[in-house]
């Protein structure tokens, strides 16, 4: 970044095509004071090497001049860098992984549950900025995949790592998915602190139970945004007789409870049916906490006319002495 402190200075500039003009219609007019009747043989005579540097002395004024009036505009070499003074928001996102994610009704069964709902997380992290983010993993039990960070890089990496839970810990434990991510924000001192949990089925597991766990995360001013993810429908399976449509009661979701969970927080309960669907949930939780950044600006300036004043008045000077000696025209 560089800006002039005088730049009014830089109108002499305009003195520089007046030189040469100057010059070249100067040059243009000179004529002979002797007459021959042939000039043939003069034709004949190739300047010599330091005749042809006559006008080398045009050329070093008026660099001498651009530099000097360069030097004088003042030239500042500035960095500038910003101070962010606003805390941003602390967000815990938490995913079930129990194994009914990996029905394939949210993306015309080309993906399961979980994928979707990791590739929509990880846009949804592209668009914060300032705001330190968490992930929880629930099934029958749950634990922290990622505690809250500002490096996104990172936590796209943990993301990226979430897989189905095995049958050892299967299930679906919504209050201990809350508990968990409540526990995160507990010592956060963040103007705002969001949970966003997404599953798709019933509480059935944990100790935790989920109207316990959502009065906790009132009570420390945590809100929460609960998203029920799946189709209402019956989904298609391949059988002996060819493709067939059946219910399937993995794909029952306890929206009385999210909705519960969501009113006692002051948050809101969405239901996702679609992958362009859970884009949209996701996008407008993302709009509603906004962080309002405020930053202060500074440049930190370096003087540069230095840089061109001594390399200008060299040129100048060097103009002088040629001018002067090698280069002295006879009036």
């Amino acid at each position: 970044m560089i800006r002039f402190h005088n730049p009014e200075w830089l109108l002499l500039l305009l003195i520089v095509p007046i030189l040469i003009y100057r010059y070249v219609y100067r040059e243009r007019r000179k004529q002979g004071s002797i007459r021959f009747s042939d000039i043939g043989t003069f034709k004949q005579i190739r300047p010599s090497f330091i005749l042809k540097l006559r006008h080398s002395l045009i050329v070093l004024r008026c660099l001498a001049l651009v530099l000097l009036v360069l030097a004088l505009a003042r030239p500042l070499s500035g960095r500038e860098g910003r101070e962010i003074l606003t805390r941003g928001i602390d967000i815990v996102l938490a995913i079930d992984v129990s194994t009914s994610m990996e029905i394939k009704d949210l993306d015309q069964q080309r993906k399961t549950r979980l994928e979707v709902s990791k590739e929509v997380v990880a846009q949804f992290v592209q668009g914060r900025t300032n705001d330190r983010l968490g992930l929880v993993v629930f099934a029958g039990e749950s634990y922290t995949q990622c505690p809250l960070t500002l490096d996104y890089g990172v936590f796209l990496n943990f993301l990226d790592t979430v897989q189905l839970a095995d049958e050892t810990w299967d299930g679906t434990a919504i209050g201990t998915g809350i508990a968990t991510a409540v526990n995160r924000l507990r010592k956060s001192d963040a103007r705002s602190r969001v949970v966003i949990l997404l599953t798709d089925g019933k509480n059935n597991r944990g100790e935790v139970d989920p109207i316990t766990a959502a009065k906790a995360a009132r009570a420390m001013g945590i809100r929460i945004y609960t998203i029920g993810a799946g189709s209402k429908g019956p989904i298609k399976v391949d059988g002996f007789f060819g493709p067939r449509y059946v219910r399937d009661p993995r794909l029952e979701v306890d929206e009385e409870t999210l909705k519960k969970i969501a009113d006692i927080t002051h948050g809101r309960y969405y239901r996702a049916t679609s992958e362009k669907k859970l884009e949209e949930i996701y996008r407008e939780i993302g709009e509603m906490e906004q962080t309002e950044i405020k930053t202060r600006t500074f440049v930190d300036y370096t003087e540069l006319f230095p840089r061109l004043l001594w390399p200008g008045l060299v040129l100048l000077g060097v103009e002088v002495v040629f001018a002067n000696t090698r280069f002295r025209r006879i009036p």
